[in-house]
């Protein structure tokens, strides 16, 4: 197998009429986000069967518009990506759209007794197959790109479609394809909006010491903040750090030269010196419900001996049916729960299989017991 290297606009449309042409595809990207707001798209990785050929391509987004590849995402071919999070952000960001259908190998296989698998470990369990080293450090936008980091980029997408053909039959011969299935799906269609400018300061480190006025002079100086970063597409904190914010929503300041003075505050220029002022002077005027407060803990507490018993019935269970138990039922999900309040507990498979039984157990129409060393749930 060897990569092909796509840099011009034909060399992309003579991948896409080829991915356009068949009904599964697998994707991959490299980036950088370490000097930009938003992340850096620096190679796409794509890879398609042929018969019994793969073929793989290595666009670099550095030199040829990915916009195109829009097309085969919004086409029913499935996507098969590995840990996608992220991959689907970037991919919508530089496309508009998300692939219509995916299967993710890393969620599929947490439904066969592997937590948050790396690929590497995967393809080794499942096929056999050792990928390439990576090097942690590597300049994804350096050109030319090196031939082992080409190798490394070429070996994330090199195996996912014989994965998956793995993963999908062991999991149809479990009974748990459509649990996957729809774990995959509730991740292909979560919002991936950028968070509200207006609550970029609830991510503030030392926050619950701030009061009264110095709440409002922090939330307008953080979306201020992070709305100029957007803009200028640069980290957050290289337009203003966090420390600047805690002490000017602490101490306000209202002109320059005690701005200036302030702690954390560096060399600013005009616009920013005037900007950084008048955001402070917005500050000082919100009140609610302008003023963005983080959301108090729930009124009313789950019972912490209901969590803990409900807790222990799903790892009961997680360990019965080979699952993680962070992927049946995480803490938050058993208390929301116990407190009557949304939960993923309440649909799809982790209600057949772990939700309604915990339903039943609050209720008191079931019950636990200890028999021989395990929990056993029975009806009162």
């Amino acid at each position: 197998m060897s990569a092909h290297w796509i840099a011009t606009a034909n060399e992309l449309e003579h991948v896409l009429d080829r991915l356009l042409r068949v009904d599964r595809y697998a994707l991959d990207t490299e980036f950088l986000r370490e000097r930009t707001y938003h992340p850096q798209l620096a190679l796409l990785q794509l890879a398609w069967n042929d018969g019994d050929s793969v073929h793989v391509a290595l666009v670099d987004p550095l030199a040829v518009d990915v916009a195109p590849l829009r097309a085969v995402l919004d086409s029913d071919a499935l996507a098969v990506v590995h840990a996608a999070a992220q991959d689907l952000a970037i991919v919508e960001r530089s496309c508009g759209v998300t692939p219509r259908r995916l299967f993710d190998p890393q969620v599929a296989a947490s439904f066969l007794g592997f937590d948050q698998a790396s690929l590497g470990a995967l393809c080794e369990a499942w096929l056999g197959a050792r990928l390439p080293k990576g090097d942690q450090l590597t300049d994804w936008t350096r050109r030319p790109l090196h031939d082992d980091a080409r190798d490394y980029a070429a070996g994330d997408v090199l195996h996912l479609l014989d994965l998956h053909e793995k993963l999908a039959r062991e999991l149809e011969a479990r009974g748990r394809l459509a649990w996957a299935e729809e774990e995959c799906e509730r991740q292909r269609v979560r919002d991936r909006a950028l968070p509200d400018p207006d609550t970029a300061w609830w991510r503030l480190k030392g926050k619950a010491r701030l009061q009264g006025r110095a709440r409002g002079v922090a939330q307008a100086l953080a979306s201020w903040r992070e709305r100029r970063a957007a803009e200028l597409d640069r980290p957050t904190k290289s337009i203003l750090s966090d420390l600047a914010i805690l002490a000017l929503a602490g101490r306000p300041v209202t002109n320059e030269a005690d701005l200036h003075r302030a702690r954390g505050i560096g060399r600013l220029d005009a616009g920013t010196t005037r900007a950084v002022l008048d955001a402070i002077t917005k500050g000082l005027e919100l009140r609610e419900p302008a003023l963005r407060l983080p959301p108090k803990p729930p009124s009313e507490k789950a019972s912490a001996a209901a969590v803990g018993l409900a807790l222990a019935w799903a790892a009961q269970v997680a360990e019965t049916c080979s699952l993680s138990p962070t992927v049946l039922a995480t803490r938050d999900d058993v208390a929301a729960l116990v407190r009557g309040a949304e939960s993923r507990l309440r649909e799809g498979w982790r209600h057949t299989l772990l939700g309604a039984d915990l339903e039943a157990l609050l209720r008191g129409e079931k019950a636990l017991a200890l028999e021989a060393g395990q929990l056993v749930l029975s009806a009162r």
